[in-house]
């Protein structure tokens, strides 16, 4: 795993994360048998970003990994990123805030009554 350093002071488990990612698209591309031009000219990046990215640099941009994360064809594996339906911390905020009692509703009026 590789570190690279940002101008902007990433907490650890983030820089670590981000170089585990790039590793992960290492080894795909390796996988495939592809050599790094040609995954960056299939997503339409420079190779010296795929390099930077596959070396963990914290200021790659997020359209990078999706491009290249859709050349390698793994988009469908994001399809749990930062879903709101997983997110069962924000859920039982969300739920905390809610009022506890539910005021009176209107009496509805019966047509059959004079």
């Amino acid at each position: 795993m590789h570190t690279i350093m940002s101008a902007f002071p990433f907490p650890p488990p983030v820089v670590s994360r981000i170089a585990q990612l790039g590793d992960r698209v290492r080894v795909a591309r390796i996988r495939r048998g592809w050599s790094s031009a040609d995954l960056a000219l299939k997503a339409g990046i420079n190779r010296n970003t795929l390099s930077a990215l596959e070396k963990g640099a914290p200021g790659t941009s997020i359209g990078v990994y999706l491009a290249i994360v859709w050349a390698l064809g793994l988009d469908r594996t994001l399809d749990g990123v930062a879903d709101p339906d997983a997110d069962v911390h924000g859920k039982s905020l969300e739920a905390a805030r809610r009022p506890r009692r539910v005021g009176r509703t209107a009496v509805e009026r019966d047509d059959y009554d004079f």
